[in-house]
């Protein structure tokens, strides 16, 4: 069997000449090689290193001095008007007739030589990366990145917060339709809550807009925003900016790396779901199947490491931070207010007025006062309208001719708000009552939704249109009986058998009254009024006894 390699081949040699005494020429026969690499084996045990061939030419040999000179001059040009590999090349062609290279070539020396010239000009020494070692509960990163997801049927791009503990590398994520303040805010509250803490140390953030209003010079001071300052003090967080641009990023380099991980093995294919938190609900237990993975070679799990740091952690703040931003619109003549570039429907009664609408990262609500009168999901782009068929009902009882237009009702018939049992039962009605009549009909059924729930009053319309009854009360009592049938739920104070018999009134006096403790006071008495009679009152004069 012959040598496999060059070493073992002198192995070889070397056995055969000491144990059979061969001489050169029988083991250059034997081995089929020169007599020159028999004697190099019997020499030492190790193969000679091969001597390296001197470098052929290349055609680009005549135009490095140029080239290198430019790279040259290039150090102390501006940063936008430097030389590009294709600038270079072009200005060979024409200033030094250039016509036996190609573009290639001049692109790889360039690439090469780059680095090299700084170096020897001592612009730039070579980059290094240097281990660090994280305390438990002492720094974390946060950081958003970009997702695509089907939200509804549409493809959406959506952003994941990430918020990541360096020494255990436990990371909190969550899927937002907005990289804002209320969505920066509520991402950081969520990772509280789920890591029962607060680091002690320095968090690392880059220079996002919901944190930094100016970046000052090249130093590590910035100009904080407002809210984010108010939000920090009330967390107890210590930040830690790092440098502008792609030279920041390796500053924490931990949750760029985590937002790729988790990307390429959750999100991959793209979710598909209904709503935001039904994704977030999932993600949420995926961040705890991640507690049984290992970073690199680390000897101890996710979870391991993050039971060791939790106990370091500072404790959660005890009272509340809104996190949520304030705005206070005017109604239109639509009925509709606009925040954030988008518009949402409030009800017909509030036109005119001003509002006060409490943004949230995923959803928008409004008050009139104290009194909550709208809640919408957040839309996520600019220039989307979003309306609420409930909130025109009482306008459309005055115009029921423009309901059939209505952007509210399509809207409501792609939500599934308004099904075909209620198309069904309005076009009957129509037909029945005409137009007019039979659209305000309907709309007197859609105010039943207020009182009832949608399976209740859809059940009561049904059986309605079976039993042909086009009027809004036979719609009305067929949902009650729709609701009766349903079984009870459960209550801490359910009323007594008396008071859930069908039809019978109760008194909310006599059911106060019987929820008050027992009285042990003592009856009143009058006694004390006995001794008016004592003193008979006097006679009139002229009065006959």
């Amino acid at each position: 069997m012959q040598p496999r390699s060059k070493v073992e081949l002198f192995a070889a040699i070397r056995r055969d000449a000491r144990i059979e005494k061969l001489s050169i020429h029988e083991l250059s026969r034997r081995y089929g090689v020169h007599r020159r690499l028999v004697r190099e084996a019997l020499t030492s045990p190790w193969p000679a290193e091969r001597k390296a061939m001197p470098p052929r030419r290349s055609v680009v040999d005549p135009y490095k001095p140029i080239i290198d000179a430019i790279l040259r001059t290039d150090l102390d040009a501006p940063r936008k008007q430097r030389h590009t590999a294709k600038r270079v090349f072009d200005r060979l062609v024409a200033e030094h007739g250039m016509n036996n290279v190609s573009y290639g070539r001049i692109r790889d020396y360039i690439k090469r030589r780059k680095p090299e010239i700084l170096i020897e000009e001592g612009r730039g020494p070579p980059a290094v990366f240097v281990a660090q070692t994280h305390r438990p509960g002492e720094e974390a990163e946060v950081d958003f990145g970009d997702v695509y997801i089907m939200l509804g049927g549409v493809r959406t791009l959506c952003y994941l917060f990430v918020f990541r503990l360096s020494f255990s590398g436990k990371a909190i994520h969550r899927v937002f339709l907005s990289q804002a303040q209320e969505a920066f805010f509520e991402g950081h509250v969520h990772a509280f809550q789920r890591l029962g803490g607060v680091p002690r140390g320095k968090v690392r953030y880059d220079n996002l807009s919901s944190a930094v209003a100016q970046v000052l010079g090249f130093t590590r001071a910035r100009v904080e925003t407002d809210r984010w300052a108010a939000f920090r003090s009330w967390a107890g967080l210590e930040v830690f900016y790092c440098r502008p641009g792609i030279d920041g990023a390796h500053e924490k380099g931990g949750v760029e790396g985590e937002v790729g991980r988790f990307r390429r093995n959750r999100l991959v294919p793209v979710p598909v779901v209904a709503t935001l938190a039904e994704l977030n609900a999932q993600i949420d237990l995926w961040d705890e199947e991640d507690e049984q993975r290992r970073i690199g070679e680390r000897a101890r799990t996710v979870g391991e490491y993050f039971a060791i740091e939790k106990p370091f952690l500072q404790p959660l703040p005890d009272d509340h931070f809104e996190t949520g931003r304030l705005f206070s619109p005017r109604v239109d003549r639509y009925s509709q207010i606009t925040v954030r570039m988008n518009r949402y429907s409030v009800p017909v009664r509030l036109i005119g007025r001003q509002v006060r609408v409490l943004l949230h990262a995923c959803e928008l609500v409004v008050y009139d006062g104290r009194t909550e009168v709208a809640r919408h999901e957040r839309l996520g782009s600019r220039g989307q309208v979003r309306l609420d068929l409930d909130h025109y009902l009482e306008g459309l009882l005055r115009k029921p001719g423009a309901l059939p237009g209505a952007t509210a009702l399509e809207q409501a018939r792609a939500t599934g708000k308004f099904t075909p049992v209620h198309e069904a039962w309005w076009e009957a009605a129509r037909r029945a009552h005409g137009d007019t009549a039979g659209t305000r009909a309907l709309i007197e059924v859609l105010l039943l939704h207020r009182h009832m729930t949608h399976e209740q009053v859809v059940a009561g319309i049904a059986a309605a249109l079976r039993a042909g009854a086009l009027t809004a009360d036979a719609v009305a009592l067929e949902a009650r009986r729709a609701a009766e049938a349903e079984p009870p739920a459960e209550q801490p104070d359910r009323p007594s058998a008396d008071e859930r018999r069908p039809g019978r009134v109760i008194s909310l006096t006599q059911r106060r009254l019987a929820a008050l403790p027992p009285d042990n006071r003592p009856l009143p008495s009058v006694a004390a009024y006995d001794q008016l009679l004592r003193h008979p009152r006097p006679p009139a004069e002229g009065s006959t006894t």
